[in-house]
């Protein structure tokens, strides 16, 4: 099993290495407020310095050796803020500012913990809750989480599921 999934691996890192762009431009611009281009893509194999792997981890440490041993870890393996940013900032500069609104989300939910984020997706499910309790999630995503895009997509189901009316209580 384990010797598949090596062999997996390193399919996907060869396909990855052979899919991006080979202009190398921005090889070596560092981490600043400069936007990220186009020509920083993939980050990956741009800018490897940039992926903040852990507290004392390197991108170049996820190997499946240091996976299967144990010295990287899901904790580890966490996406950051940081470099969702950089991403849609290359969706952005790409001409994909749908994708750069979506990766701005999944910033901010970062700051979310998980056990919260379900408990607000089973919150938004129909039926569920009220008007004033969206309300009060929506306030607690941008006051306590800072994560103003996702508040108003949960103030906007608090309307619709008002007018629509999918509120607790309504069926």
């Amino acid at each position: 099993m384990s010797e598949s999934v090596e062999t997996l691996v390193k399919q996907i890192l060869a396909e990855l290495s052979d899919s991006g762009s080979t202009n190398q431009g921005a090889a070596n611009r560092p981490v600043s407020s400069d936007e990220a281009t186009a020509a920083d893509y993939p980050i990956s194999k741009k800018h490897p310095d940039w992926i903040k792997v852990g507290q004392d981890k390197k991108f170049e440490d996820i190997t499946l050796e240091n996976i299967l041993s144990g010295y990287v870890t899901a904790e580890d393996l966490r996406i950051k803020p940081e470099i969702l940013i950089k991403q849609g900032e290359i969706a952005k500069n790409a001409g994909r500012e749908a994708i750069q609104y979506n990766f701005s989300r999944a910033a901010e939910l970062t700051k979310v913990p998980d056990a919260r984020v379900l408990e607000i997706y089973n919150a938004l499910r129909p039926y569920r809750s009220s008007k004033q309790e969206l309300l009060d999630i929506a306030n607690e995503l941008e006051n306590q989480y800072g994560a103003v895009i996702c508040a108003g997509f949960v103030r906007e189901a608090a309307e619709n599921y008002e007018r629509r009316k999918k509120l607790k209580g309504d069926n």
